[in-house]
C-alpha cells in the first residue's frame, strides 16, 4: 500500500471501450488550484480508483519485446498499419496483457501471434516494467522485455484487425533503415540506434 498522497481527486469516465478509455481527472496543481485534466488509459474507472485512492499496486498493461532471431542474429521489427497515423509505422511486437496473465506469457503469445516466431530464453535481468509510452496522454504502463526467437515468420496467427508485416534486419541493414525519411515508433528508433551500437549484445 502506497502512502502517497493523491493530487487526483475525482476521475469521471467521458467514453468507455473495450481497449481504451477515456476520463476527465480532477486534480490540484502546485498551488493547491484544481485543475482538469483529460486521461486516456487501458483501465477501467473500478481499477483507477484503486490505484488512485486505495494504493492498489499498478498493473502493467503491455509488452514491448525486443526478439533477436537465434539463427540469422537479425533484430525482430514489424511494420503495423496505425489508424490514428492513417499509414505504417515501424514498432517493435507488443501486445497488451490479458487479464491477470503472466507477463512473460503474454511476450511468448504475443510474439508468436505477431510474427510467428518461437521465445527460446527470455533475458529477466534486463526486463524492466512500469515505463510509460506518452504520459501527457495517457497512464499506459509497459514492460520492455528483450528475448531470442527461433523459427520460420508467418502471418497465420494474425487477428484480422492485425495488418503487420514482418521486417528483420541486421546490425548493418538497421543502420541504413534509420537514415531513411519513414515512420518510426520511438521506441524501436532508440532500440535501433542501440543495436547498431551493440549487435546481438542487445538482448544478452
Amino acid at each position: 500500500m502506497s502512502n502517497k498522497i493523491s493530487r487526483i481527486k475525482k476521475i469521471t469516465p467521458l467514453a468507455e471501450t473495450k481497449f481504451l478509455s477515456l476520463y476527465n481527472a480532477e486534480y490540484l496543481n502546485k498551488k493547491g488550484v484544481t485543475r482538469h485534466w483529460t486521461v486516456a488509459s487501458r483501465k477501467d474507472i473500478e481499477t483507477l480508483n484503486a490505484q488512485f485512492f486505495e494504493g492498489k499496486e499498478e498493473k502493467i498493461d503491455a509488452v514491448i519485446i525486443v526478439a533477436l532471431h537465434k539463427d540469422s542474429k537479425k533484430l525482430v521489427l514489424v511494420k503495423q498499419f496505425r489508424v490514428p497515423l492513417n499509414d505504417y509505422v515501424y514498432e517493435l511486437p507488443a501486445g497488451l496483457v490479458d487479464g491477470d496473465e503472466d507477463m512473460l506469457k503474454a511476450v511468448e503469445r504475443e510474439l508468436k501471434e505477431e510474427t510467428g516466431l518461437k521465445v527460446v530464453k527470455i533475458n529477466t535481468s534486463k526486463t524492466t516494467k512500469g515505463l510509460y509510452v506518452s504520459v501527457g496522454m495517457t497512464d499506459e504502463s509497459v514492460a520492455l522485455v528483450y528475448c531470442v526467437c527461433e523459427g520460420e515468420v508467418s502471418k497465420d496467427y494474425l487477428e484480422d484487425d492485425e495488418d503487420i508485416e514482418v521486417v528483420m534486419v541486421s546490425q548493418e541493414e538497421a543502420k541504413e533503415l534509420l537514415k531513411k525519411d519513414i515512420k518510426f515508433d520511438i521506441k524501436v528508433y532508440m532500440i535501433l540506434q542501440s543495436f547498431v551500437a551493440m549487435g546481438e549484445k542487445l538482448v544478452d
